[in-house]
């Protein structure tokens, strides 16, 4: 991937009814819900977040400066970040992550990384490079492509800044101790090292950051549905967004 150096406003795309934008703050259920309404409706999953992922990894696997926000912003402007779908993988991936061909998909969900995206995310040329090419592949697949009939994209800026267009938006949230909790599972079952006191101020901390940045904060869109995923199992929540994303009735 190697957008264009620079921070001027990107055109606005046509963007078609095979669009669904997520967002939410991290573990709120994005990109398990996500995945599950692409895989109903023949739509190619993509997790944004996965891209801020790559360039805080590349940058802590190259002992970068994150204080340094052109460095790390010319790390994303020059990086070659694949975002596949899983392919043949068994391991509970809902996509497949490659850096220059090296597979990171876990890698990049290391417990340093997750301390660490938020500030990168913040930067405002790290924004414009992978904004850029995101919105750049929402507009490729609006309208169905490679076999895909639209596009679930989700992150934490989709809704307000990447797609603003898009026709349907989701904001998904949670409480922050319960977030913390899944997050907490989550790297427990992969074998890594951690606290959940840990992983709740990592998280505290990242909430902070990603809805008080100056550019693209967290935050719900206007006319975003905003679904609390607290108490509610996965598949209602899909089930829910599959209509309304169908225009077919949905039975509460």
């Amino acid at each position: 991937m190697n957008p264009a150096t620079t921070t001027a406003p990107i055109p606005k795309l046509s963007i078609g009814p095979g669009v669904i934008a997520i967002d939410g703050p991290a573990a709120s259920g994005k990109s398990t819900v996500g995945f599950a309404v692409a895989g109903l409706l023949n739509y190619l999953f993509f997790d944004t977040g996965a891209m801020y992922r790559v360039v805080t990894w590349a940058a802590l696997d190259q002992s970068a400066d994150l204080g340094d926000a052109d460095a790390v912003g010319q790390l994303a402007e020059t990086i070659e970040i694949s975002i596949l779908p899983v392919g043949d993988a068994q391991d509970g991936r809902h996509l497949t992550v490659l850096v220059d061909g090296r597979d990171v998909t876990w890698a990049v969900r290391s417990p340093e990384v997750d301390q660490n995206v938020s500030t990168v995310a913040a930067m405002p040329r790290v924004r414009a490079a992978l904004s850029q090419h995101q919105r750049l592949i929402g507009s490729q697949y609006a309208h169905g492509h490679a076999g895909m009939d639209g596009i679930v994209m989700v992150g934490r800026d989709i809704g307000t800044v990447v797609l603003p267009d898009a026709p349907l938006k989701i904001y998904l949230d949670a409480p922050v101790t319960e977030r913390a909790q899944r997050r907490f599972l989550e790297l427990q079952k992969r074998g890594k090292s951690t606290t959940f006191e840990q992983v709740l101020a990592d998280m505290q901390a990242r909430d902070r950051i990603d809805s008080q940045r100056a550019i693209a904060p967290l935050r719900a869109a206007d006319d975003a549905l905003i679904i609390s995923t607290a108490g509610l199992g996965v598949q209602e929540i899909v089930a829910r967004i599959v209509a309304l994303a169908t225009n077919q009735p949905f039975n509460q």
